[in-house]
This record gives C-alpha cells, sequence and structure tokens, in this order.
C-alpha cells in the first residue's frame, strides 16, 4: 500500500464562516498538511488561477456562489478535471449530496465533523490521486523507452484498478452506513458487571476467535463489537457491519457474499459483498438470529473454510475475516425448535460475552447521564452544567426496558425543550411505564412480577408486540415467545394488538 507524505500535499479550504476555517485549517496542519483558505467560492478560484491544489474541501452553503456553481465551474475546466473536491454541508440531505456527485464531487462530509474520519477521507482520496498521477507517469515513461513493456503495464494498471475499486467499495460503505450519531463513542461505565465485560473484551481481542456478544436492545452490543475490533490487530483494517434483522430475506445473500451481473432481476452490476469489504478485518453480524435458515449452511461455509461463492457465481472467493456476531434472541432455544442449525451455533458461541443490562449496572447511571449531558448539550447548541439531585433519583430509580438508548432519548428529548443550566427532567417526556415498584413487589410471586413488567412494556409501545421497537424487540424475546408468556399469565387487551 503506497504512503503518502501530507507536507507535499496543498490543500483549499473553501468557507464563509472564518471559525469553521480556523478549526479545519487547525486539524489539517496538525498533520503537516499545507493549506490555504477562501472565504467564498470567487476568492477559491482566484487561488486556483495561482497555484495548484491536491485537494479542496468546499462548503456548499455560502453566499453569491455557493458550492454547487463553484465546483462546476472548476469542473469546465479540463486542468482541475481529476482535482478531488470534498463537499462539506451542515445537514446530511440527500438530494444534496446526490446533486454534488453529479456536479463532480468526489465525497461528501457533513458538519460537526469528526477529525479522524476527515482525515480519513483527505488521506484516502489524496492516495488515490497520487497513484493514478505516479502511474499514468508510468505509463508514458515506459511507452516512450520500451514498447516491449506493454504487457508488464497492463498487469500494473490492473492491480491499481483492484486497489483502486477496494477503496471505492470501502468510501461507498462510509457513505451509506448510517454514522453513529445515536451512540456514545467510548464505553462508560465503572461497575463490576461492566468491567468484567471489559476483561473479556481485552482478552478476547488478542485472538481471532469469534465471539458472539449476548445483551439486550439497547444495551450496547454494537460498541463491544468495535471495542474488539479496535483492540485486535486487524484495528488498522475496515470493520463491516451489518444487521440481519433490517434487510429482506431475499437480499440479505447478496449483502453477505455479493453478486455477479444479471445474477436477479436487479443485479445491473457486479457488487461486492459485505465479507469481501471486510477481507483482512472484522465483520460484525449484529441480530444474526434473524438470518434465514437457508443461508445458515452458507455462513457456516465461510467461518470453516474462508471462502464463499457470489450469487449468480461459481467461482470461490477467498477471505480473511474476523466475525462478530451479537444478538438478543435466545439461539439454544432456537436450536431446539430447529430453526437455527446447531453447528452453526457451536461454531458461533466460542467465545461469548454477555452484556448486562442497565437496570442490572444502574450504578453507571451518573457516569452516562453526565457524559449524554456534554454530548447532547453540544450537538444541540445548549449549556447544560448538571442535572438536579431530583433528576437524578427518577433516571436511577426506572427499570430502563431499553437500556442505554432508552436512557439517551430521554436525555436529549429533555435537554430539547430545557430552559435552565441544570437540566430537570420533566415527567411528561418520560414513558408511561415509569411506576415506582412499591415494596409489597417484594413479596410477590415471581409470575406477578414478570406480568406487572409486560404490562408496563406493551402500555409504552401502546401494545405493539413485533417489529422494530416493539415490546418483544425490548423484552429480547421472539415475538411468538411473548405471546405465549402473555397468554399464560391471561395478559388481554380489550382491542386486538398487533
Amino acid at each position: 500500500m503506497i504512503k503518502i507524505n501530507p507536507s507535499e500535499f496543498s490543500i483549499l479550504v473553501v468557507d464563509d464562516i472564518p471559525n469553521n476555517l480556523q478549526v479545519l485549517g487547525s486539524t489539517l496542519k496538525r498533520e503537516n498538511f499545507k493549506v490555504e483558505f477562501a472565504i467564498n467560492g470567487k476568492y477559491a478560484l482566484e487561488w486556483l488561477y495561482k497555484r495548484e491544489f491536491d485537494l479542496i474541501l468546499l462548503d456548499i452553503m455560502m453566499p453569491e456562489m455557493d458550492g454547487f456553481e463553484t465546483c462546476s465551474i472548476i469542473r469546465k475546466n479540463e486542468k482541475y478535471n481529476d482535482l478531488p473536491v470534498i463537499f462539506l454541508t451542515a445537514k446530511n440531505d440527500t438530494k444534496d449530496i446526490i446533486e454534488g456527485f453529479k456536479i463532480g464531487a468526489q465525497d461528501y462530509i457533513t458538519k460537526p465533523f469528526d477529525e479522524e474520519e476527515l482525515i480519513a477521507r483527505v488521506k484516502t482520496h489524496l492516495m488515490i490521486r497520487k497513484m493514478s498521477l505516479q502511474m499514468q507517469e508510468l505509463v508514458n515513461q515506459r511507452t516512450a523507452e520500451l514498447q516491449k513493456t506493454h504487457e508488464e503495464l497492463v498487469i500494473s494498471l490492473k492491480q491499481l484498478e483492484i486497489l483502486k475499486n477496494k477503496l471505492q467499495d470501502e468510501n461507498i460503505y462510509m457513505q451509506e452506513e448510517i454514522k453513529l450519531n445515536h451512540n456514545f463513542e467510548n464505553i462508560i461505565g465503572k461497575s463490576k458487571k461492566l468491567t468484567k465485560v471489559l476483561h473479556s473484551v481485552e482478552n478476547v481481542a488478542k485472538t481471532d476467535s469469534t465471539v458472539l456478544v449476548l445483551g439486550e436492545t439497547g444495551s450496547g452490543k454494537e460498541l463491544i463489537a468495535r471495542s474488539v475490533h479496535n483492540l485486535s490487530k486487524r484495528s488498522n483494517k475496515p470493520l463491516i457491519k451489518i444487521n440481519c434483522a433490517s434487510l429482506p430475506s431475499n437480499l440479505i445473500e447478496s449483502e453477505l457474499f455479493g453478486h455477479e451481473k444479471g445474477a436477479f432481476t436487479d443485479a445491473h452490476k457486479e457488487r461486492k459483498g459485505k465479507f469481501e469489504l471486510a477481507n483482512e478485518g472484522t465483520i460484525f453480524l449484529d441480530e444474526i438470529g434473524e438470518i434465514p435458515f437457508e443461508l445458515q449452511a452458507k455462513l457456516l461455509r465461510v467461518l470453516q473454510e474462508g471462502e464463499f461463492e457470489r450469487l449468480g457465481s461459481d467461482e470461490i472467493v477467498k477471505v480473511d475475516v474476523r466475525v462478530i456476531v451479537a444478538t438478543n434472541r435466545d439461539l439454544e432455544k432456537m436450536v431446539e425448535e430447529q430453526k437455527f442449525r446447531a453447528d452453526l451455533y457451536y461454531r458461533l458461541n466460542v467465545y461469548p460475552i454477555k452484556l448486562p443490562s442497565l437496570r442490572e449496572r444502574k450504578e453507571d447511571i451518573p457516569l452516562l447521564v453526565n457524559y449524554f449531558i456534554k454530548t447532547i448539550s453540544k450537538k444541540t447548541g445548549k449549556t447544560i452544567t448538571g442535572i438536579s439531585d431530583e433528576s437524578m433519583n427518577i433516571l436511577q430509580n426506572y427499570n430502563w426496558p431499553g437500556n442505554i438508548r432508552e436512557l439517551e432519548n430521554i436525555i436529549e428529548r429533555n435537554i430539547i425543550i430545557s430552559q435552565s443550566n441544570v437540566l430537570k427532567i420533566d415527567n411528561t417526556l418520560m414513558p408511561p411505564n415509569l411506576i415506582q415498584t412499591s415494596d409489597s413487589d417484594e413479596f410477590d410471586t415471581l409470575d406477578n412480577i414478570i406480568r406487572k413488567h409486560i404490562l408496563r412494556i406493551l402500555e409504552l409501545t401502546n401494545w405493539t408486540i413485533s417489529g422494530s421497537k416493539g415490546a418483544a424487540e425490548i423484552l429480547g424475546l421472539h415475538p411468538n415467545t411473548l405471546r405465549s408468556r402473555m397468554e399464560k399469565l391471561n395478559i388481554k387487551k380489550s382491542v386486538n394488538y398487533k
């Protein structure tokens, strides 16, 4: 892999907000890039007439001449046909992004930006540009000197094309992947149960063993998977994730293993699957319990042999991938019910990590609350310095069926409406099942306690059992299992539930 020396590259940053120029300039200069600034499109074009640049970071929303018009003018000049342009946009607007790509931008970054993502994308495009220029120079030199080197050049260009396609595929994945705006960047907490989990992560990360992360919805399973990857020897390679529950069964095989052109009706071109994108890195399969039974044999083959065929092809593709899976389902029970292959389950269950629910580590709630207050306040432009004792007590006395994700949502809702520097929880924004457990519950039967908890969750979800954010998902049960338990506990509603 070719490396770049940032001090060799000049970058033009175009933004009409001085503070943005200062932040972007500081970030790039720390990496030793040479940086020049323009406060609008007109000055950007004047800079291009004066000197050469290797890449442009171009804001979209600017007065007089916006980023689209500026980029369009740049692309009309043959001299700048291959000059990388990355749009900076304050909103993740799909129409703007599509329009930008049509005009000739290579990429986009949403503000406020993540410094590591910004530097990674800048280096990726500079690397592609440098490789293209070097290969073109080599082609010109060899063609002029020796005609007999034609075959070697063809091979070199083919290798360049493969590498360029790989970089583009990884970049497309980065663009398509949902940004982690609703996830915290670090694992927050000091409880004994969480500490035990983190020790397990440290132990298994050094190996290539398959990891099975178990835990309720919203408890942070993806975060554990990312930690395993980041602490592993594959940390400098891609971590590719896919949610098996979010895709129709007829598309998941193509997503995982890719397809050839014409493999099915909408297969207009060849496409690599997530396993190929994750080669030499890690793949995270979330909600593994939802993978279709007929596809489980193909997944088992990848785990055992490291090989598969794309959809519509007989050619074997070899990959070296570390596999991490997660689920909130009871896989052992699914094996008993013949809904999940026993051999696949045993292959996945090499190193299980059971993630505690938030109600099992309530001592971590103050740390999480303070973290969310800090990050969400920054995101919303509020100045929240803390939380009232009464509000903290409310949060600590709630059982959090939706776990950390639910806690983050509650904090964000209350920060949005807060008129004070000290956060106070508005009870009207809390879930309807925020009910203190009475002292008499201590001596209640287990069935009654379970019945009350299920009823609270059903009320919270308006008696929606299945689907995303339904009661079954929150409780970590299969919808049919929840229905059977409701029948056993005589839980009914006067109207039909979904």
